[in-house]
């Protein structure tokens, strides 16, 4: 009985340490990183408050956004390679040195309410524990089915280089529990099995992840439905173009016009990177976002290289997480987003993202 006590009390203390490491990212951030508003004298465009936005939100957009990223790391990974290649633990280590550098900014442009912040801790928290796992797994079990496997690839490796491509690319513009995961569960054990050893154990790693995930979507999905998803459009202010050029943008609806410019309303998300980016090409400018005259945009440049003369504020330089490029986080005013569009073309290395509001 006290052996078995003994054994039931080192579990729990194991387990209490484990919460504590998966917690303290989260508390460090709560704890240290945060700065003193500043002034805002900017009087918005718009000014219907159902259109507009908290300006600290450009930045508090980017948490979820890296765990896109982090899956685009991944496919580029599996394009050429498996996944023990992957920094896993570096990029859940970016996600909490980018929380830190953001959650100061943000507090300077109003700050983030604690519904926010405990989003982004929870997802930060998830997506330690997730990335964790598979590094545990992938960096041990896995790596040594794939050197048993040999250099080339098993039908199910493909299917799951496959997959991670598709999903990268969905959840640019989509949240990831809408994802149909089990259309791929089915590609998986429809595979062919040609190296048994290898074959077997990636239908059973893989499509059991796929599986909780599954089961993970639908509890996200019923949340969402109890607290109403995001708004999906967003409206902005533009000038220097006439409302018959924007007809040869797509997803473009005019609002209205005045003096100050042409309000549209646009989707949000990746569409909307790539929406500006026309405008500004077009020769247009762009005078304000839901309300605003700051904004964060990405840019990824080349490994190490210098980048002089950058409008704006470097918030943060990052790792390219399975690419030959770097990340830089850049807080940039309203006026400068249009010539900065016009620089540098969406691309890697080039522009990566507008962080909407």
């Amino acid at each position: 009985m006290r052996r078995f006590l003994k054994i039931i009390g080192w579990t729990l203390a194991v387990l209490v340490v484990a919460i504590l490491l998966l917690l303290s990212p989260a508390a460090y951030v709560e704890t240290f990183c945060h700065a003193d508003p500043e002034a805002d004298n900017y009087l918005p465009l718009i000014s219907d408050p159902e259109f507009r936005r908290q300006e600290a939100n450009t930045y508090l957009t980017y948490p979820e956004w890296h765990i896109v990223y982090a899956y685009d790391g991944l496919a580029e990974t599996l394009k050429t390679g498996d996944e023990h290649g992957f920094g896993y633990l570096s990029s859940v280590k970016d996600f909490w040195v980018a929380d830190c550098a953001l959650t100061r900014i943000a507090d300077r442009h109003g700050g983030a309410d604690t519904e926010t912040r405990m989003m982004i801790a929870t997802i930060g928290v998830s997506f330690t524990l997730e990335m964790g796992m598979k590094a545990t797994y992938e960096e041990t079990i896995g790596h040594i089915f794939a050197l048993w496997r040999g250099r080339g690839k098993t039908p199910q490796d493909l299917v799951a280089r496959d997959m991670a491509i598709d999903y990268a690319a969905f959840m640019r513009q989509t949240p990831w529990y809408k994802y149909p995961f089990q259309p791929w569960i089915d590609r998986l054990w429809a595979a062919p099995v040609e190296a048994p050893l290898r074959g077997w154990e990636r239908r059973l790693a893989i499509g059991g992840e796929w599986h909780a995930k599954i089961a993970y979507a639908g509890m996200i999905a019923n949340a969402v439905a109890a607290t109403g998803e995001a708004k999906l459009t967003i409206r902005s202010v533009v000038s220097g173009l006439p409302t018959s050029a924007f007809a040869a943008i797509p997803d473009v609806s005019i609002v209205s016009e005045s003096a100050d410019g042409v309000v549209i309303e646009t989707p949000r998300y990746d569409r909307f990177t790539h929406i500006l980016s026309k405008i500004a090409r077009a020769g247009g400018s762009i005078r304000e976002i839901a309300g605003n005259d700051d904004i964060m945009v990405s840019l990824t440049v080349p490994s190490g290289s210098q980048q002089n003369n950058l409008p704006g504020e470097v918030i943060t330089r990052l790792p390219h997480t399975g690419f030959d490029s770097d990340r830089l986080l850049l807080s940039v005013k309203m006026a400068d987003l249009a010539p900065l569009l016009r620089e540098r073309q969406i691309a890697d290395p080039g522009l990566e993202h507008i962080f909407d509001f």
